[in-house]
């Protein structure tokens, strides 16, 4: 199968480039261990890596990816709640400032949310896919509303929405929402713009996406 094969060429690009270049950086992670001041929650596709559009060191960021870059509401029933643990590792143990939420151009899980609609069972048999994307059911109704269920411009207005949302659940964990009133907890909404390049990040008084320079 050629596709690990694949990978390992770039393993040995890294070994014989990056990790040397890196060393230090590692070995002071190893003695101090992993000190990111920032999480950042990003979409699994494969064309958004946090680490790469940030051009981040070994250690910088805390990362968790998934479909869509999904953050749900805080909830104690039982269950194995991926995300959730994550947040409160960053949180509570990693003590970062700052948590991004950074959504992208294209994102197949808004689309599917907003063009498919949730009435029926498009998502995939297992039923993983469609219980996750019910996430963003209250986030699509107003920009179906507003912009329809097709089109650039309904596809963006959906991802703008997931970001919000994520930073609306954000605000449902506690201690989330007791950090960011003491000053010790900033949390930030950003979208990556595949086609051109671009981040843009939420504007807290606007409530409008900018693009960084």
């Amino acid at each position: 199968m050629p596709e690990f094969a694949e990978l390992l060429k770039g393993y040995r690009r890294f070994r014989e480039g990056v990790y040397p270049r890196q060393r230090a950086r590692f070995d002071q992670t190893i003695v101090e261990g992993q000190k990111p001041k920032v999480m950042v929650v990003g979409c699994s596709d494969s064309r958004v890596d946090p680490s790469q559009i940030f051009d981040v060191d070994p250690g910088e960021i805390f990362v968790v990816r998934n479909v869509a870059a999904l953050v749900p509401p805080f909830e104690t029933t039982p269950g194995l709640h991926g995300v959730s643990a994550a947040v409160e590792f960053a949180v509570q143990m990693l003590e970062v400032k700052q948590i991004v939420v950074m959504g992208h151009g294209r994102c197949g899980g808004c689309q599917a949310a907003l063009s498919q609609g949730f009435d029926s069972k498009p998502f995939g048999e297992g039923g993983f896919i469609a219980d996750w994307i019910n996430l963003l059911k209250d986030a699509r109704e107003p920009v179906a509303r507003k912009h329809g269920t097709e089109g650039r411009k309904a596809e963006l207005a959906m991802e703008f929405a997931a970001i919000r949302l994520s930073l609306k659940n954000l605000r449902s964990f506690p201690w989330v929402v007791d950090k960011e009133r003491a000053g010790t907890l900033k949390l930030r909404g950003a979208h990556f713009s595949i086609s051109e390049g671009v981040l843009y990040s939420l504007d807290e008084d606007t409530g409008e996406f900018l693009p960084e320079e």
